[in-house]
């Protein structure tokens, strides 16, 4: 009877964890509108998007796919862990992701470090190594060689050659304890940090390395740089058509904002991005390296960043905001996109080498 009872609850257990993760979802039919502009932007742009999906396995894969929506294919393929967060390296032969150790975590655990890794493998899918150990939200340095990753309240630069690993900030030295730092990204002179915070103190802002003074952006999320790093976009929550809108904020040479955000006034000049429409709740928004393009999600209904139906976007930057087109059709989970136009080039062949060997 005992045993019995147990075969129950732990198919009980079993039934209400695999109901945590995301949708596998279906395929759905393009409009002749939407149809009209996948087919206006071939030839307009070359390159190519990542991101992560649930599409194959509701634990969520890394997907690659031509920068004009063609030949959508899975770059990893591991049922048992959640890939996320993918970036190009400088050179485009790469990408960066996050994963799961082991099974189903939400994206609303990236500030429990030891429960990600950091991987990169190469556009042809070969080459997957873990690169950062109980590490999340990595980027690249502009020279392909090390990259920046979260570790709860801390962020690191690591040195893909050698492994070494060098503490940049602590927010918990800087805020109040149980502050977590989430997608740091530093300019691409290296002298600012762009941070979101969370945890006891939720804002996001600038860090002065030199000055030592953090300059805050107000509230919101999903913070980065353009590539003059003299601006920084991120989401607004709150406000917008659907919700939210993505923001550009114009910095001076010490990393303060030239306009100043207070709560929900936000001035017309700093709105950068909110869909026109009913699906017009933004997310994961994200420059290509030229600034020529930008790529992001929104959903129309429910706002989880891992459950619900987001669908990718790109957006010629000065264009009307109506001639964004959509690029992925489906309802499962879509998020955290990033563009690399034109066709890669590696750097240096020592940085390739580190990154060779198959992951153990």
């Amino acid at each position: 009877m005992r045993t019995k009872i147990f075969v129950v609850i732990m198919a009980a257990a079993s039934i209400m964890l695999r109901a945590q993760e995301a949708p596998l979802g279906t395929v759905v039919e393009k409009t002749k509108d939407e149809q009209k502009a996948l087919d206006a932007l071939k030839g307009k742009i070359e390159g190519k998007i990542v991101w992560s999906s649930s599409r194959a396995h509701s634990k969520h894969d890394i997907w690659i796919m031509n920068a004009d929506g063609t030949d959508q294919k899975e770059l990893t393929v591991k049922p048992n862990n959640v890939d996320w967060f993918p970036r190009f390296s400088p050179d485009g032969t790469k990408v960066a992701f996050v994963r799961s150790k082991m099974g189903w975590v939400p994206e609303s655990d990236a500030e429990f470090y030891d429960k990600w890794d950091i991987w990169v493998i190469g556009v042809d899918g070969g080459g997957e190594k873990k690169v950062a150990e109980n590490a999340c939200w990595g980027t690249w340095r502009p020279g392909g060689d090390s990259v920046v990753f979260a570790r709860g309240p801390k962020v690191f630069v690591k040195c893909l050659g050698t492994g070494d690993e060098k503490e940049i900030f602590d927010v918990e030295k800087q805020f109040k304890k149980k502050t977590y730092a989430q997608q740091p990204g530093l300019s691409p002179d290296g002298k600012l940090l762009a941070l979101t915070l969370r945890g006891t103190t939720r804002e996001t802002g600038i860090w002065n390395f030199e000055k030592k003074e953090w300059f805050s952006t107000g509230g919101g999320c999903e913070m980065d740089w353009f590539p003059s790093g003299h601006k920084v976009y991120r989401m607004n929550e709150g406000s917008g058509n659907g919700g939210t809108e993505v923001l550009q904020i114009d910095l001076d040479n010490d990393g303060k904002p030239l306009q100043k955000i207070s709560g929900f006034s936000v001035p017309k000049e700093l709105r950068f991005m909110d869909l026109p429409g009913r699906r017009s709740h933004e997310y994961f928004p994200k420059v290509d390296p030229t600034g020529q393009w930008l790529v992001w999600c929104a959903t129309q209904y429910g706002h989880e960043h891992d459950i619900y139906d987001y669908e990718v976007y790109v957006w010629k930057l000065g264009a009307d905001q109506k001639s964004a087109v959509r690029l992925t059709f489906h309802t499962a989970n879509d998020r955290w996109p990033d563009l690399y136009l034109g066709r890669p080039s590696p750097s240096t062949e020592a940085v390739k080498d580190t990154l060779r060997k198959p992951a153990k």
